[in-house]
């Protein structure tokens, strides 16, 4: 049964004339006289009196009115329903993220999708770089989160954001009280790094280089959380990213010391295979991560 056929019925019927219920329809009155006839012919029953003006419903034509009404009631919520369905976000979304993201702002991230898309996931694996870029390139992963990336012939890189860099000292070193450091006042310092094959350690050895400075590399790590933990315990300063500090400074762990004419910043990039074709929920998550710095933080915080 075509539902334009019901609507026509109904029209006609609150309408009580055939040839309202045409306009109303953009049919002819003849077009709309013999669907009645149709309809009528196929039931067997009387819908509209015609003998009288304006035309009388029938009891039988109320029993076909009411369920002419419920048919498209029922098509209505069906759409609703269908249009609900095609517009949630739902599937995995899987990340691969150096460790240096941090757990607590993934942990945030993470919070923040699920709030807005309840049928999509978030799995997060933390790699080294270089295993970052081969879960991507082999669609281990729909998407990953790494330092100072380079696009190539398999991975296109969305900038993320540009993170100061500070001294990371502990709460009882000589540099702790300073409310910032010039290079030189690194000189000959414990200093705790990266792992030497890691970019990030390449670009701080730059810039001591460019400073004229040399440090005493007590210790290197390719775990930010080794690092940290070495400074907390006064093994010796470092230079990192500020906001991946954050924990350690509220909790009195460590001391973030701005670096005097700020030439450092630790880039950080969104990369994808080329030619990714996202599902929804993947794509959901890329443009949370692109929104501007605060706006889902602020949504949680209202929550």
């Amino acid at each position: 049964m075509e539902f334009e056929r019901l609507k026509l019925f109904i029209d006609i019927a609150q309408a009580k004339s055939v040839s309202r219920g045409a306009l109303e329809n953009e049919i002819s009155q003849s077009a709309a006289s013999q669907h009645l006839h149709d309809i009528e012919g196929q039931l067997g029953v009387t819908l509209l009196d015609r003998s009288s003006r304006p035309l009388i419903v029938t009891e039988a034509g109320k029993l076909y009115l009411q369920m002419c009404r419920d048919i498209l009631r029922s098509r209505d919520d069906f759409n609703l329903a269908l249009e609900k369905l095609k517009s949630e976000v739902e599937g995995t979304v899987r990340v691969a993220s150096i460790y240096s993201v941090g757990l607590s702002e993934m942990s945030q991230l993470e919070e923040e999708f699920s709030r807005r898309y309840p049928q999509a996931r978030l799995e997060v694996e933390y790699l080294r770089p270089e295993k970052v870029y081969e879960a991507v390139v082999t669609d281990r992963a729909d998407l990953g989160l790494m330092s100072y990336p380079e696009s190539n012939k398999d991975v296109t890189v969305l900038p993320w954001r540009e993170e100061e860099m500070v001294v990371a000292a502990s709460p009882y070193h000589e540099l702790a009280s300073k409310l910032e450091v010039q290079p030189v006042d690194l000189e000959g310092l414990d200093f705790v790094a990266f792992d030497e094959d890691l970019p990030i350690r390449k670009d701080i050895d730059r810039f001591l280089r460019e400073h004229h400075v040399q440090v005493n590399v007590r210790f290197h790590f390719d775990n930010l959380q080794m690092i940290k933990e070495a400074v907390a315990h006064g093994e010796g300063v470092s230079i990192m990213p500020a906001r991946i500090m954050e924990e350690e400074i509220r909790q009195g762990r460590l001391v973030p010391i701005p670096i005097a004419k700020l030439e450092l910043y630790r880039p950080v990039g969104i990369v994808h295979r080329k030619k990714k074709r996202f599902h929804r929920a993947g794509q959901a998550f890329l443009d949370l991560l692109r929104e501007p710095p605060g706006a889902w933080t602020a949504a949680l915080s209202e929550n």
